[in-house]
């Protein structure tokens, strides 16, 4: 049974954006951001189902919307996350409709969460691989070494002599040594990523979740999306440009490329057209 626990969220209109800044003091500032960016494309509420995605192009908005849906309902963010001078202001004027207590592990997952644990467990392997070096000349000096017992302080010694004694080199430093996670490849451990953070009900944020998957983890992706909507009442909002992931079953798509922004089917959408006419002009070739 899928769960719904936002029904709406509502942008501030180009009228309320104009009154706010009449009653603002002239002052310099680099950025108005995120005001001056929704509403170029009369982006004004989203109405949420099981699975909403936002859709367009490098600069349409699509990662604003989620950052400014995620920092009004507090959910989790791993990532630092910058905000402007009026990022507060333009959270005031934002609304939301909740048909349910959002569960506290609600979340958002960006990019650089995922890079991040990337990074980590690409570190963490770093510093095995230099571990095991020294493991290895442990084992052989311990096992081929002349050692006495002379004090107390040398009965540790006298443990690892008789453990490498007894064990195989490579038994050795598995007794000694974590097991090296770089088992997963960079793919591998982004889509583990997903599943560790999406496991309990709750609604979930996705800031372009194809990154760093490949086509066919993309897909497994989508399927785990689509069952953890459908029974482990989980809801979604994703922004992506992945025709794979565009065509999440039952998933309810606002084309931001459109002025003003409408909903849309993936089969509509530029981007998966793009990709089957180009399909198309090379089918005599599969």
């Amino acid at each position: 049974m899928s769960s719904v626990y936002i029904r709406s969220f509502s942008f501030p209109t180009e009228d309320d954006e104009w009154g706010f800044f009449m009653g603002v003091q002239r002052t310099c500032y680099d950025s108005y951001y995120p005001f001056h960016v929704l509403v170029k494309h009369h982006f004004r509420r989203m109405d949420f189902e099981p699975i909403t995605i936002l859709y367009g192009g490098n600069g349409s908005g699509k990662s604003t919307a989620l950052n400014v849906v995620a920092e009004k309902l507090g959910v989790i963010r791993e990532s630092i996350f910058n905000k402007s001078n009026f990022y507060p202001d333009y959270l005031d004027m934002c609304d939301f409709d909740i048909f349910a207590k959002l569960p506290e592990c609600s979340r958002i997952i960006t990019s650089d969460d995922v890079f991040d644990y990337m990074l980590n467990i690409r570190n963490l392997n770093e510093g095995i691989d230099g571990k095991r070096d020294e493991l290895f000349k442990e084992y052989l000096g311990a096992k081929y070494g002349d050692f006495q017992l002379k004090t107390i302080d040398d009965y540790e010694r006298l443990k690892m002599v008789n453990m490498s004694r007894s064990k195989t080199q490579s038994r050795y430093v598995r007794k000694r040594l974590m097991d090296n996670v770089r088992e997963y490849s960079n793919g591998e451990s982004a889509f583990r990523y997903f599943t560790e953070k999406i496991q309990e009900p709750g609604l979930y944020i996705l800031d372009e979740p194809e990154n760093s998957l490949s086509p066919v983890r993309q897909q497994e992706l989508v399927q785990y999306i689509e069952d953890s909507a459908r029974f482990y009442q989980c809801q979604f909002l994703i922004s992506t440009h992945s025709p794979f992931l565009l065509a999440l079953r039952g998933a309810k798509i606002y084309d931001l490329d459109e002025d003003p922004v409408d909903v849309k089917r993936w089969t509509e959408l530029e981007n998966v057209r793009t990709y089957y006419d180009f399909f198309e002009r090379h089918r005599g070739e599969f």
